[in-house]
C-alpha cells in the first residue's frame, strides 16, 4: 500500500533515497520518514505532505464552496512550499538544514529532504505526557519506537533533563539571533511544532511558513511582509496544523498588529513554560480562536505572570522564574529581553552549559585552548546527563577527530563516554567505528612514523575491553582486529606491547580460525623480529595464553613486563596441535638470548606445550630445548629448579605413555615372537653373567685344592635352561640357526686348548657364538669325585697341538641323546674377554707343551691325528656338515668325564 503511495508521490527524492515505509515523526502537516541516500549512504529525513489531508475537512461543505476550498488548498500548498524554500535559503547551525529542495509530486503533494531528525519538540512533550500519566506499557510502546530505513526498529530515547532544556533553549536563541539580525526576519509562528531535535540532540528551528520581515528591518528581504489580517484568521475548513498557532502567539500580533522581533521572544517564553508545565502545553489555551486569546490576556488571573507561577502546574527553575520569564512574558515589547541578553542570563551560567557552548565553538578556538579544554573535559564528563553525552558531546568529539594534534585526548574522552552511556553497543558500531577506520587506515602500510597517530592508537589499544564488549564478533573481526594488527606491525615498542596486552580481551570474541590465521602469525612475526626483551616476554606470555594457559599476577622488578596482570585463564580459541608443533616450538628453539625473564616466560609456554604435544615430539624436540635453556648461565637456583621440575614432568609423561604403549602391544598377538626373542636374549645374558661368576669360584676352589659340589651339573642345568628358551607357559618360537656360521681360524687353536665335551645333543642353539672364548671354560671338573669311567678319553684336554677336534670320528659307545655332557654348561660362560687370548694364538701353534699343559694319555689312538689335521687346515669350517661334527654332537657325557678326571689327577700331581 505504501509502495503505491510512493509511486504516486514519485520524485527525484524517492528515486535517489531509500525511504522507510512508516513515518517516524508527524509534525503539523508533515509526515517525516527516515531515509538514506542510495549513492552515499547519508542518513536523512524525508518530509512528505499529502494534499489529500486537506480534502477530508472540506468534503462535507457542499459543491458551492468547492471553488473557494480549492483556492484555500492552493494557498496552503503555496505556504508550505514557501516554508521549505525559506529553510533551503537559510544556513545556520540552529536552523534545520535542507539536503534536497522541495519537489511537487504527481498528486500535488510536496516532498523535501533534510538532515536526520529524531523528534519534534511537540511530539517529545506529548510522549512525555503519556509516559508520565500512563502506566500501561503497551499503549506507548509504538510511540517510543523508531523505524530505520532498512526496516529495523529500535527504541527512541525520551530523555529531556535540565541540561537538555538549557542547551536547546540556547540553540533556539542563537537561531533567532540569526533570523533577526542577519536575515532580517521574524519567525512569526515559533512553537514546539516548529522546533526539531536532530540525532545529535541539537534543537533546530523550522516552520518558517509565516516568516516575514519585521517592520523596522533595514535589510531587504525576498519574502513578502506578513499579512496579519490573513494570518490571524482561523479557517475552520483547514486543519489547525497549517494555520497560525495562537496558543504561542505574541500579543504584538493579535492585539497590536505589530511585527517585531520581540514577538518571537514572547513565544519563546511560552515554550519555556510548556517545558515545565504539566501537561506540557502552553498556559494560553485559545482553541484557535483570536477572541479567546484576547479574553485570556484581558484578565490578570488568566495572564501568565510571576505572581501566578506563569500558570504552570510544574516546578519552574528558580533562575527562570526570577530572572528570565518576567522579562519575556510581558505585555510591552520594549521590556522584553532581546536574544543576546537572553543568552547571557544567569540561567545559563553553569559549568555544563558553558562546556556545551565552548564545544559548539570549538572549531574557532586556537590549538592551546582546544588542548586545555580536552584535558579538562574528562573531569566534567561524570556530571553530564547520559543523553547529552551520547547525542551532543560524543558527536562533537567525533567531528574533531580529524585534528591529529588532539587525537589522543579526544579518544580518551570518547571512551570515557562509551563507558557511561547505556546504548554503547548501538552507538559504537554506528558512530565511533567508522571514525576509527578513517583515522587509522589499515589498507595501506606506511613506514612514516606519526607520533600523534601512534598516541591515538595506543589509547584505542588500552580501551580494547570497551570495544570488545560493545561489538559483535563479526564487527570486531572486520573493524577492530585490523587495529590490533596495526599495533603489532608498528615499529614502536609501546604499540606492539599494547597490542599483545589486549590479547586476553580479544580471544573470547574471536573464533578458532581467526586466532590461528590472523592473531598468531603477527605475534610470531613480532616475536622473531623484535630486539626488545620486554616485547619478547610479552609475546611469550601471549603464546602461553594461545596454548590455553594463564598469565599469573606477577611483578617483574626489571620492568621487562609492562604492567601487573590479574590471573585470568583463557580457555577459548586456543591453537591446535599442528600449529604448536610446527610453528610455535620452532620459534622458541630460535631464541638466542639467555635472559632469565625470557627463559622463564618460555618455560611457561613449554608447560602448556607439554600438555598438548605428542610424546615423540616432546622427547625429540622439546626436551633438548628445555635442557639447553636450563643450563643458561644467568639462571638462579630457583629458576633452574623450575626447569628441572618441568623436564622431570615431561620425562615422566613420556615414560608413562611409552610403557602403556608397549603394554598394549604385548597384550596383542602380533609381536609375541619379537618379545620372546628379547626375553631369551635378556635371559641368556643373565645366565652368562652368572656362569662367569661361577667359573671364577670354581677356579679358586681348583687352585686351592678345595672340594667341589658338582659345578658341571649346575653348568649343564644352566645351559639347559638357556637352550630351553622360554618357560612352559610361553609358546616356543623358532630361533635362527647360527651353528652353520663359520668360526675364524684362530678359534681352532683356542678350542684345542679348552676342555671340550665329547657329546652334545640338540646342538642347534644360537647362543653358542664365536664371541666367547673356550679358554674361559671351567676345565678339569669331574661330575662327581667318586665316579670314574673305564673308557679312554676321546681327546686330551689343554693340548694346543692336537688335531682338529670337530673332525674326529664318532666313538663307539653313545648314550641317550637327551642327556647333556657334564661339561656342556661351561659353554654358557664364554666371554668376549677371551678374544684377546684368541687373537694372540691366531697363528698355528707348535706342539710343545707349557708347564701347565697335560700331555695326552697313552691310551688315546685317534685323538692326535684329528687334532693335527684340524690345525693343519685352519680355514676349514668346523661345522661344515661333515661326519666329524655329527660325531661330536653324539659324544656321550660319561666319555667326556673320563679324560677330565685323568687330566685332573695328572694336573694335581704337578702341583
Amino acid at each position: 500500500m505504501f509502495t503505491s503511495a510512493l509511486k504516486s508521490l514519485s520524485s527525484n527524492i524517492s528515486a535517489n533515497y531509500q525511504i522507510s515505509p512508516h513515518a517516524t515523526v508527524v509534525s503539523g502537516p508533515w509526515k517525516i520518514h527516515d531515509g538514506k541516500k542510495k549513492s552515499t549512504g547519508t542518513t536523512a529525513s524525508i518530509f512528505i505532505f499529502d494534499k489529500k489531508t486537506l480534502d477530508l475537512r472540506s468534503s462535507g461543505l457542499g459543491k458551492s464552496s468547492s471553488s473557494s476550498t480549492k483556492k484555500l488548498q492552493e494557498d496552503v500548498v503555496e505556504r508550505l512550499k514557501r516554508e521549505a524554500g525559506n529553510l533551503a535559503r537559510l544556513r545556520h547551525p540552529s536552523v534545520l538544514q535542507v539536503l534536497e529542495p522541495v519537489e511537487e509530486t504527481r498528486n500535488g503533494g510536496l516532498m523535501f529532504a533534510t538532515e536526520q531528525i529524531t523528534a519534534s519538540l511537540a511530539g517529545l512533550l506529548q510522549d512525555k505526557d503519556i509516559q508520565e500519566n500512563s502506566s500501561r506499557g503497551a499503549s506507548r510502546s509504538t510511540r517510543y519506537m523508531v523505524e530505520e530505513p532498512d526496516g529495523t526498529r529500535r527504541r527512541r530515547d525520551l530523555e529531556i533533563d535540565e541540561l537538555e532544556v538549557q542547551k536547546g533553549l540556547l540553540q533556539v536563541a542563537k537561531g533567532l539571533e540569526f533570523l533577526h539580525e542577519s536575515a532580517g526576519l521574524v519567525h512569526g509562528n515559533l512553537n514546539p511544532e516548529a522546533i526539531y531535535i536532530n540525532a545529535k540532540s541539537d534543537w533546530k528551528i523550522s516552520g518558517l511558513g509565516f516568516a516575514g520581515p519585521h517592520d523596522s528591518s533595514e535589510t531587504r528581504s525576498s519574502l513578502p511582509p506578513l499579512a496579519l489580517s490573513e494570518v490571524l484568521y482561523q479557517d475552520p475548513r483547514l486543519p489547525a496544523s497549517v494555520q497560525l498557532n495562537l496558543d504561542y502567539t505574541s500579543p504584538d500580533f493579535v492585539l497590536d498588529s505589530n511585527v517585531t522581533p520581540a514577538a518571537d521572544l514572547f513565544s519563546l517564553g511560552l515554550i519555556i513554560i510548556a517545558l515545565y508545565n504539566s501537561p506540557h502545553a502552553s498556559p494560553l489555551q485559545t482553541h484557535s480562536n483570536a477572541s479567546t486569546y484576547k479574553k485570556l490576556l484581558s484578565s490578570p488571573s488568566t495572564t501568565p505572570s510571576q505572581g501566578n507561577n506563569f500558570l504552570s502546574s510544574g516546578v519552574i527553575p528558580k533562575d527562570l522564574l526570577a530572572h528570565v520569564l518576567p522579562r519575556l512574558i510581558t505585555r510591552r515589547p520594549a521590556q522584553r529581553l532581546n536574544v543576546r541578553e537572553f543568552q547571557q542570563s544567569q540561567y545559563f551560567d553553569n559549568i555544563l552549559v558553558s562546556t556545551i557552548r565552548f564545544l559548539e565553538s570549538l572549531p574557532a578556538k586556537n590549538p592551546n585552548e582546544k588542548s586545555q579544554f580536552m584535558r579538562g573535559l574528562q573531569r566534567v564528563l561524570p556530571e553530564f546527563p547520559v543523553s547529552v553525552l551520547e547525542r551532543k558531546v560524543l558527536g562533537a568529539l567525533l567531528e574533531e577527530m580529524k585534528d591529529r594534534e588532539l587525537l589522543s585526548l579526544i579518544l580518551q574522552n570518547v571512551f570515557a563516554i562509551l563507558k557511561r552511556i547505556p546504548n554503547a553497543r548501538r552507538v559504537l558500531p554506528e558512530k565511533v567505528v567508522p571514525r576509527l577506520k578513517e583515522v587509522f587506515p589499515t589498507g595501506k602500510s606506511s613506514n612514516d612514523r606519526d607520533s600523534k597517530r601512534d598516541a591515538g592508537l595506543m589509547v584505542v589499544l588500552d580501551n580494547m575491553k570497551v570495544l570488545a564488549e560493545n561489538c559483535s564478533g563479526k564487527d570486531f573481526k572486520e573493524d577492530i582486529l585490523p587495529l590490533v594488527r596495526l599495533g603489532l606491525d608498528s615499529p614502536t615498542h609501546s604499540l606492539a606491547d599494547g597490542a599483545i596486552r589486549c590479547l586476553p580481551v580479544i580471544l573470547p570474541t574471536l573464533d578458532f580460525s581467526t586466532v590461528k590465521n590472523e592473531v598468531f602469525p603477527p605475534i610470531a612475526a613480532t616475536f622473531s623480529r623484535t630486539s626488545s626483551l620486554a616485547i619478547k616476554v610479552r609475546c611469550l606470555d601471549a603464546f602461553t595464553v594461545l596454548c590455553g594457559g594463564s598469565v599469573s599476577e606477577v611483578t617483574i622488578e626489571d620492568d621487562l613486563s609492562g604492567m601487573t596482570q590479574k590471573d585470568k585463564s583463557i580457555r577459548s580459541s586456543i591453537l591446535d596441535k599442528y600449529t604448536i608443533q610446527e610453528k610455535l616450538v620452532p620459534s622458541l628453539k630460535a631464541i638466542k638470548t639467555k635472559e632469565p625473564a625470557v627463559m622463564m616466560a618460555a618455560l611457561n609456554v613449554f608447560r602448556q606445550v607439554g600438555t598438548i604435544a605428542d610424546t615423540e615430539f616432546l622427547a625429540l624436540e622439546v626436551l633438548p630445548v628445555l635442557w639447553s635453556f636450563s643450563l643458561g648461565p644467568l639462571l638462579d637456583l630457583r629458576q633452574f629448579g623450575e626447569f628441572m621440575t618441568q623436564i622431570k614432568t615431561i620425562s615422566s609423561k613420556i615414560e608413562r605413555e611409552q610403557t602403556k604403549k608397549l603394554q598394549e602391544l604385548s597384550s596383542g598377538g602380533g609381536s609375541g615372537g619379537f618379545q620372546n626373542g628379547a626375553d631369551s636374549s635378556s635371559k641368556a645374558s643373565h645366565h652368562m653373567q652368572a656362569d662367569t661368576d661361577s667359573t671364577r669360584d670354581n677356579f679358586e676352589r681348583l687352585v686351592l685344592g678345595r672340594g667341589q659340589t658338582g659345578p658341571a651339573d649346575q653348568d649343564t642345568n644352566s645351559w639347559g635352561d638357556l637352550v630351553s628358551g622360554t618357560p612352559a607357559t610361553q609358546k616356543p618360537t623358532p630361533q635362527p640357526a647360527i651353528a652353520a656360521t663359520p668360526w675364524p681360524s684362530n678359534t681352532a687353536g683356542t678350542i684345542g686348548r679348552a676342555d671340550t665335551p665329547s657329546k652334545l645333543s640338540n646342538f642347534n642353539v644360537r647362543s653358542i657364538t664365536p664371541d666367547y672364548n673356550l679358554s674361559t671354560f671351567p676345565s678339569l671338573e669331574p661330575a662327581s669325585s667318586k665316579q670314574k669311567s673305564p673308557n679312554p678319553p676321546t681327546f686330551p684336554a689343554l693340548q694346543p697341538s692336537s688335531s682338529n677336534l670337530w673332525s674326529m670320528p664318532p666313538p663307539s659307545n653313545s648314550q641317550s641323546p637327551n642327556q647333556l655332557s657334564p661339561s656342556l654348561g661351561s659353554l654358557a660362560s664364554m666371554k668376549t674377554a677371551g678374544n684377546s687370548m684368541s687373537g694372540s694364538i691366531s697363528q698355528p701353534v707348535a706342539p710343545n707343551y707349557s708347564a701347565f699343559s697335560i700331555p695326552p694319555p697313552p691310551s688315546s689312538q685317534t685323538t692326535s691325528p684329528s687334532f693335527t689335521s684340524g690345525l693343519a687346515n685352519p680355514g676349514r669350517p668346523p661345522f661344515g656338515g661333515s661326519t666329524a661334527s655329527n660325531s661330536f654332537l653324539q659324544t656321550s657325557a660319561p666319555q667326556a668325564q673320563a679324560p677330565q678326571r685323568q687330566g685332573l689327577e695328572k694336573y694335581e700331581s704337578l702341583l
